[in-house]
Parts: C-alpha cells; sequence; structure tokens
C-alpha cells in the first residue's frame, strides 16, 4: 500500500517550499534590476562603516568630556545644518542629478572620516575638533540624504518604491548590527582612531557602484527649472494635505524626543549596566537586529497608509515604556530588539507615505523636509534628552520618549479619522 501520510508530507513539504520561493521574490524583488544592486551592494558596506563611526565617535566625546551634554552637543552638530539648510537641500535635489550628487557627497564623507582618523591616530585630538568634523559632516548630509532616498525613484518603478526602500532600510540596520560591534571590540583592543579609519575606505564601495550603473537605465523625471519660491512651495504642497501634514508631525515627535539612542545607549551601558564600549555596541547592535527584522518584514509591504504610520507610533511609545523600567542587561537587550523592529517600521512606512503620496516633481522638497524634521530636530532633542538623563538617569530619557511619541500619537488621531472621512465621502 502506498504510504498516505509519507506522501502527504512530501505535497505539504512542496507547498512550503513554492510558498518560501514566492515570499523571497517579493521581499528581494528589487534586487533583480541591475542599477539598484550595485547601489544595494555599495551602500551595505558603506553603511557599516558609517554605524562604525558613529558608535566611535560617541564614545571618543564621552571619554573626552565626561559629560552627556556633550554627547548631545556633538550630535547635535551633525545635524544642526539640516535644520536651517534642508529644504534649499531638497531644493538642489529636485534640479540636478541625484546620482552625481551622492557622488559629491559621499567623497566629502570620506574626507571627514580620514581627517577625524589622523587627528584620534596621532594623538592630536581635541573636543573641538571633533564638534568641527560632526558640523562638516552635517553640511554633506543636507543635500546627501534627501538625494539617496529620493534615488531610489530613480532606481525602481513605482510599483517598487515600498521594496525598494525597505531593502534599503535592511542594509542601513544590517550595518547598525555589524559596525557597531566591530567599533566596540576596535576601541576595546586597538584604538578608536581605526574605527574613523575603515570608515573612510568604506566609501570607496557606494563610489564603485555609482560609477558603474548604466545611466541610461535610471527613471530620471525631468529636473525642476530655476524659480523664486520654491522651498515655501514644498511647505505648501504638505501643508494642504493632511495625511502628509499628520505623517510629518509625527516624525517631528519621534525625531526630537524619541529616537536620541545615541544619547542614551552610552549612558545606559556605563551608568546602569556597569559597561564600556563594548555594552554600548550590543545596546547598538540589539536595535539593529530588531530593525532588520521590520525592515524585512516591512519590504513586502504592497501599500502604506497613514493609519499603519499611527498604529507603529503607539508600538514605539509602548516600548520605550517598557525598557526605562528594564534593570537587567539580558532582558534590556531583547526589548532594545523590539524597539528596532518599531522604529525602523515607522521610519521606513513614514518615508515611503511621503514618496508614493506626492508629486514627482516635489519628491526632493518633500523628502528634504522629512529631513529636516527627523535630522534638524536632534539638535534640539538631543541636548534636552542629555539633561533629563544627567539629572534623572537614562531611564528617564527613554520614558520622555514614550510619553512625548504616546501623546503625538493622540493628537494626530482625529486629524487622520476625519482625512479618512472625508476620502469616503469623495
Amino acid at each position: 500500500m502506498p504510504n498516505l501520510g509519507g506522501c502527504a508530507l512530501r505535497r505539504l513539504s512542496a507547498g512550503l517550499a513554492v510558498r518560501a520561493r514566492a515570499a523571497g521574490q517579493r521581499v528581494f524583488r528589487s534586487l533583480a534590476i541591475r542599477n539598484y544592486r550595485l547601489y544595494f551592494a555599495g551602500h551595505a558596506i558603506s553603511v557599516a562603516g558609517t554605524w562604525m563611526q558613529r558608535v566611535a565617535q560617541d564614545w571618543l566625546v564621552l571619554d573626552l568630556s565626561d559629560s552627556a551634554v556633550a554627547l548631545g552637543i556633538s550630535t547635535s552638530l551633525q545635524f544642526l545644518p539640516t535644520l536651517f539648510f534642508g529644504l534649499w537641500g531638497g531644493v538642489l535635489v529636485d534640479r540636478f542629478d541625484r546620482r552625481r550628487i551622492i557622488m559629491l557627497t559621499q567623497t566629502v564623507s570620506a574626507l571627514l572620516a580620514a581627517a577625524l582618523a589622523v587627528v584620534v591616530l596621532t594623538g592630536s585630538v581635541q573636543l573641538w575638533m571633533v564638534y568641527a568634523l560632526a558640523l562638516g559632516l552635517g553640511l554633506v548630509t543636507v543635500l546627501d540624504t534627501p538625494a539617496r532616498h529620493t534615488f531610489v525613484t530613480d532606481l525602481v518603478g513605482p510599483e517598487d518604491y515600498i521594496n525598494a526602500q525597505s531593502l534599503n532600510s535592511t542594509v542601513h540596520n544590517v550595518g547598525r548590527l555589524v559596525g557597531p560591534a566591530i567599533a566596540g571590540l576596535l576601541i576595546a583592543a586597538v584604538d578608536v582612531g581605526l574605527a574613523f579609519a575603515v570608515n573612510a575606505l568604506s566609501f570607496v564601495a557606494v563610489l564603485v557602484g555609482l560609477a558603474r550603473m548604466d545611466t541610461t537605465a535610471l527613471r530620471r523625471i525631468p529636473p525642476a527649472a530655476r524659480a523664486r519660491g520654491q522651498a515655501r512651495e514644498g511647505l505648501r504642497y504638505v501643508w494642504h494635505r493632511p495625511e502628509l501634514r499628520a505623517c510629518l508631525f509625527l516624525v517631528a515627535v519621534v525625531a526630537l524626543l524619541g529616537q536620541n539612542f545615541r544619547v542614551v545607549f552610552p549612558l545606559l551601558a556605563r551608568d546602569t549596566f556597569g559597561g564600556g564600549a563594548e555594552v554600548y555596541g550590543w545596546l547598538t547592535s540589539a536595535l539593529g537586529v530588531g530593525a532588520v527584522i521590520g525592515a524585512l518584514g516591512s519590504a513586502a509591504r504592497q501599500s502604506v497608509m497613514a493609519w499603519s504610520l499611527l498604529r507603529w507610533s503607539w508600538v514605539f511609545a509602548g516600548v520605550c515604556a517598557v525598557a526605562a523600567f528594564t534593570p537587567w542587561l539580558a532582558a534590556a537587550l531583547a526589548v532594545i530588539v523590539g524597539l528596532g523592529v518599531a522604529n525602523i517600521v515607522f521610519n521606513t512606512l513614514a518615508r515611503t507615505l511621503l514618496q508614493i503620496g506626492v508629486e514627482p516633481a516635489m519628491q526632493g522638497r518633500v523628502i528634504a523636509l522629512h529631513s529636516l524634521i527627523s535630522l534638524g530636530s536632534t539638535p534640539i532633542g538631543g541636548p534636552i534628552t542629555g539633561l533629563v538623563c544627567q539629572r534623572w538617569g537614562p531611564g528617564a530619557g527613554l520614558l520622555l520618549a514614550a510619553v512625548s511619541v504616546g501623546a503625538a500619537a493622540a493628537a494626530v488621531t482625529p486629524v487622520l479619522r476625519r482625512a479618512r472621512i472625508a476620502v469616503r465621502s469623495a
């Protein structure tokens, strides 16, 4: 007699294999495009170096100053230029070739990282030098961030925007996982300056990928003509669309008080768990693990709605509240994995909503406005969180994040409900 159980098991296994292949193709579908593959591969190497530098820079500032406020200031200086010039960066991205802008910004970033490596390895580093180089990197970010985010629309079609953004987030957060862990080991075993040197070399990968692209296959939109008031035009465009307005408000609160992890985590590692740079690296890597999980989950999405963003705002607030009261390192690492999931899903949904919901000619300015809010708020939020942590401890910084994001989510709920009713009525 035939083995009916074995046949059923084989059919089940075959069915699961087919579904797994289909899911894999759906999650990684943007990698079928050669130009995107080149960008993806180069960016994967570069971003790991960037996260190495972030951890090394934070630890260097803490070592030079022994001050939570100095840590907040160094983080703020890196994002201060976006606060003042972010909108005009978006105007330039809408006017000029995005690929060439990225090549320029990545080259300058490499030179700044190399300069920081030199002053550290030669023993001549002072706190003001770290501040100056952080400010220089911030000036580069004014152009680099909107150019990189909108470049996705040059690489893939509209049907793959969500997927490509999610895969970019996956790369970013694999870098967040790998980079800090390597940086912690290098700092403990060799010297903090070596992390900056490795980051400088990592930019070569993304520059090679950009140089090898088939420029004829890029989906470029016609550049915006030079005109007066283009920055104000971007502001008016967002203001008259309630869902975009609510999205940017949530992004503002999360960025201002919710995700100052570079201020909270070094203090959490040292003051709460009694560790050093390696514990800071573990905490940042745990955030990266969660972020990778969240980004891959987002990659399978076919659509994005403002209500999804609102739900993830509540999740983010809840996990921050739990993390604030977790006294054991092992439990804290597990909670921070969850925080990484919530944080990256929120950020990916917000960026995608701002891209698929706007006209192509406005993408640079709208994404620049997102960058202005998400990065430009750091010069304000970083010191505020630093002061809270210095007065009441790092747990208070996480609790501040939970309360502020929860309040923001409650505030925008009526706006989104009215917008939803208006759409149904139409």
